[in-house]
């Protein structure tokens, strides 16, 4: 694929409250925007209320509006036109918290990312997933197997971050999150999307 295949795309971003994976999601936004794609941001209530030590609510959306270039789409009343009315050729979740990842297999729409994801499914086009949960080999690990077999929706390749120490817990590999979407546009999933994620010098 070339590499700006993304050039002119219309991709919704949504970030929900996995605090500590910002780091990793942002310059992977940044990714997207060089190529010439047009990127929405959305967050949950939580993303913008929240001051954790990783960083404060409202920073993160300034950060958000700057990076991308648009106003965070921060209300359900904001994010619904996405589908009818400014339809998106891709929808990006990350990173997917496991509450919100639990709503969305079970078609609940209480924030105004999973309010952008639904109006994108009721479109047909892709809805990228960016896993960040310690509990998706738990009891949210049904959730998870729902959504790997739902249509138009697609996973960043994820795995075991923390074995020993929190051995539900998976985490995507978000520098493949590009090559995921450039993927799900053309309708396939990355290959191998079940990865390892721990290395044993961490």
């Amino acid at each position: 694929m070339s590499g700006d295949s993304l050039k002119g795309k219309r991709i919704g971003f949504g970030l929900t409250g996995s605090h500590c994976t910002y780091d990793a999601v942002f310059p992977e936004i940044e990714k997207l925007v060089n190529e010439g794609a047009e990127v929405l941001p959305i967050v949950t209530y939580t993303v913008k209320t929240t001051n954790t030590r990783f960083g404060e609510g409202e920073e993160w959306v300034k950060k958000l509006e700057q990076l991308t270039g648009n106003e965070v789409i921060d209300t359900i009343v904001k994010a619904e036109p996405l589908g009818p009315k400014i339809p998106l050729d891709c929808m990006v979740i990350a990173p997917l918290t496991g509450n919100s990842m639990s709503k969305l297999a079970n078609a609940m729409t209480d924030s105004p990312v999973l309010m952008a994801a639904k109006a994108t499914m009721r479109n047909h086009r892709p809805v990228v997933l960016g896993i960040s949960t310690n509990d998706a080999l738990g009891l949210n690990g049904v959730n998870l197997m729902r959504l790997m077999a739902a249509k138009n929706i697609y996973f960043i390749p994820f795995g075991q971050d923390a074995p020993h120490a929190k051995p539900n817990s998976m985490v995507a590999r978000m520098p493949l999150l590009r090559d995921t979407v450039l993927a799900a546009l053309e309708g396939k999933q990355l290959q191998p999307v079940v990865i390892e994620r721990f290395r044993y010098n961490d």
